[in-house]
């Protein structure tokens, strides 16, 4: 599956908050200027940022699985997540 989030978070802290999210559930497997891989027994996720228009950041998150695995709603509450950085009185409401 593979999901896209628009934010005005800057790439290098949506890749830290990557990396604290996804920390405990999965290993990270790839580090890049704008990437990072985890992986685990639950699969694979593949967090990528670029620079889209202005100050605006495009995040793409990919999984390796189907919609509704584990490691599809953890990728869902990591975007999720980002949204709260960019806007904190934003209610988490999914069950991710």
């Amino acid at each position: 599956m593979r999901y896209f989030h628009r934010t005005s978070v800057a790439p290098e802290q949506v890749l830290a908050e990557a990396e604290r999210f996804f920390e405990g559930h999965l290993e990270t497997a790839e580090r890049g200027d704008r990437l990072r891989r985890f992986t685990g027994t639950l699969g694979e996720v593949k967090i990528s940022v670029r620079a889209e228009g202005g100050h605006y950041v495009h995040i793409t998150a990919e999984t390796d699985q189907v919609g509704e695995s584990e490691v599809d709603k953890m990728a869902k509450g990591f975007l999720s997540r980002v949204h709260k950085l960019a806007h904190p009185s934003h209610e988490l409401r999914g069950a991710y």
